[in-house]
């Protein structure tokens, strides 16, 4: 996709808050650290629209991205950083489940893990309540240029067990480094907005 408009239009603790545009929604939700801001960043083609931040835990909010005027991308907060306080992660925690049991816009959750690291129970269980609640998604392994070949293999196979996986879906490689899956996420993306649109607008991403 050619990213020609790229705007942030708000910054919202809950939904009351969020843009109220009609506009279908990509949502990126991870472990803190996992590389969310600079995936997004590439995605777009774009330095900085995401902020990239070395103190894991700094999104505390929903970000909503208005992109080509077409739709939103929205990054959620990092979830699993155990030095924000307990009450900080639990209004997170809550602002999270509270956009995904209540946004009537979402076409596709992108679950974002890192590559180097198999999930953990966290991230097994949130993966299952996304399959229980029909919440569209699909996961994504960050990071995958500091694997090799191999490990990048196992990676995969060991992510898609753990998660339940095989041979129901698998995980895309992303790199934001070298662009490693970009094109093929960008695919997923606009699969899922011509779902949301029921197949009448497939033009809302522009493949190049």
């Amino acid at each position: 996709m050619k990213a020609h408009e790229v705007e942030f239009v708000a910054g919202a603790t809950n939904l009351d808050h969020a843009p109220k545009e009609p506009l279908p929604e990509i949502a990126f939700l991870g472990p803190s650290n996992v590389g969310k801001s600079s995936l997004i960043n590439c995605l777009l083609s774009r330095q900085g629209i995401a902020r990239v931040s070395k103190t894991p835990g700094r999104t505390q909010q929903l970000n909503y991205f208005r992109i080509n005027g077409r739709l939103f991308f929205v990054d959620l907060p990092g979830y699993g950083f155990a030095k924000v306080p307990p009450r900080v992660q639990q209004q997170l925690r809550k602002m999270i489940e509270g956009y995904l049991e209540g946004s009537t816009r979402l076409a596709l959750l992108l679950l974002l893990l890192d590559s180097r690291r198999p999930p953990l129970p966290r991230d097994v269980e949130l993966r299952a309540w996304l399959e229980e609640s029909d919440v569209p998604h699909a996961v994504v392994l960050t990071k995958v240029d500091k694997l090799k070949r191999g490990e990048l293999k196992k990676s995969r196979l060991r992510t898609e067990e753990l998660l339940g996986l095989s041979g129901h879906a698998s995980v895309l490689p992303f790199s934001s480094k070298s662009g490693v899956g970009k094109r093929e996420l960008w695919g997923v993306i606009g699969e899922a907005l011509s779902g949301a649109a029921g197949g009448d607008d497939a033009g809302l991403v522009e493949t190049s």
